[in-house]
């Protein structure tokens, strides 16, 4: 076992989803990235936001928050 305070790095190899939405969802997206580019002066491929929309979601949800904890 080794000394380091760094303890190893978890995998982080991308995992690739393709994913279908319903148009009127697309259309909320591509708004988002408007308001997104808007607020932030950058623009950013819906793709790319999505990930991190998602990752905000689950961290706000405390019941999912407490049943992955059990």
């Amino acid at each position: 076992m080794s000394d380091l305070k760094l303890a190893q790095l978890p995998d982080r190899t991308p995992v690739k989803l393709g994913i279908s939405v319903m148009p009127d969802l697309h259309q909320a997206l591509v708004a988002y990235a408007a308001l997104y580019a808007q607020a932030y002066g950058r623009e950013e491929p819906v793709a790319d936001l999505i990930p991190a929309m998602l990752a905000a979601f689950l961290e706000s949800d405390r019941a999912f928050s407490k049943g992955r904890s059990k």
